[in-house]
């Protein structure tokens, strides 16, 4: 989808009372819409090494997405950390470099809503 096609549907998206939005696409993405927003930025920060084990046993990828996965960290990264700081100034900012970490973030969200 064209970049301006993605901003339009983020748009609508992001007019809901509540929403949770999931990824980041590199340069195909516009993080700076949603990001303006949110009250929260849940960052999974896992190593290279368990992301590409997560990705092997889920399926075959292209080499462009081995490229960005390996210079994630040194380029990516630091893109998205800033635009976070520049678009989400007030957003709650919580950083997982853990699986386990995550799980029980997301347990402890849920006994909170029950």
């Amino acid at each position: 989808m064209p970049r301006d096609e993605w901003k339009l549907v983020q748009e609508k998206l992001i007019a809901n009372d509540a929403w949770i939005m999931d990824g980041d696409l590199g340069s195909y993405d516009a993080v700076e819409v949603r990001l303006r927003v949110a009250d929260t930025v849940i960052f999974l920060d896992f190593s290279l090494l368990r992301c590409a084990w997560r990705a092997l046993r889920r399926s075959r990828e292209r080499a462009d997405f081995w490229r960005w996965l390996c210079t994630y960290g040194s380029q990516s990264r630091p893109v998205l950390m800033d635009a976070i700081s520049t678009h989400a100034p007030s957003a709650e900012v919580r950083i997982f470099r853990h699986p386990a970490a995550l799980s029980r973030f997301v347990a402890d969200l849920s006994r909170k809503s029950k």
